[in-house]
This record gives structure tokens, C-alpha cells and sequence, in this order.
């Protein structure tokens, strides 16, 4: 499996800026984790719309990092206007949260 993330829109983004790069990457460190995890308390806590804030908040560092959940946070976002139980998004939100996880290693890896 690679990386689990792609430069290419960061690159194209910074003009190959290097320490544009750098901030870039250190301000999805830096903010991805908190978001992560507050969106998974707003579901353990069945707070669809919380999670939909969170999720919402999280979609464009993770498109800007190639990161492919679209479809992932599109149903966390969906879940919140529905009446369906915590427990059928849970399985979604696992497969987002190892997702990241992962990107965020690889970022660490690469870049700390």
C-alpha cells in the first residue's frame, strides 16, 4: 500500500515551494489529529451533527493531501441528516480513522 497520501496538489498548491510544503504539512499535523478525534467522540456520542462539522472541516486538507476518504466523509456527513443508529456509520468511521492514521505516519515519516 503507498504512503497513503500524494503531494501532487500540495506541490501544484506551493509552486514547489519547499517551505510552503513544510507548513503545509505541518498544519495538517497539527490540525487533522484533534479534528480526527473529535469527530469520532461526536459519533461515540451519537451527535451526527458534530461529526458532520468535523468531517465537513476535514474534507479539504484531505483532498489537498490525495488523501481518498471523499466517498467516507460524504456518508459521515450524510449520516447527520438521517435518523439511522451510531452503529451503522461506525464501520465508515473506523475505515477514516485508520486511513488517516496512516497518512499521518507517512507524513511524520517524511517530513518530522
Amino acid at each position: 500500500m503507498g504512503k497513503g497520501y500524494s503531494l501532487k496538489h500540495v506541490d501544484e498548491l506551493s509552486g514547489g515551494d519547499t517551505e510552503f510544503i513544510a507548513v503545509l504539512v505541518q498544519t495538517f499535523l497539527e490540525e487533522i489529529p484533534p479534528d480526527l478525534d473529535s469527530m469520532v467522540q461526536a459519533v461515540d456520542s451519537d451527535n451526527p451533527q458534530m461529526a458532520y462539522q468535523y468531517a465537513h472541516k476535514m474534507k479539504p486538507n484531505l483532498q489537498l493531501f490525495d488523501i481518498d476518504l471523499l466517498k467516507q466523509i460524504k456518508e459521515i456527513e450524510s449520516w447527520s441528516k438521517t435518523k439511522r443508529a451510531k452503529e451503522d456509520i461506525k464501520p465508515v468511521l473506523n475505515h477514516i480513522v485508520t486511513t488517516v492514521n496512516n497518512a499521518i505516519e507517512a507524513l511524520k515519516a517524511d517530513f518530522t
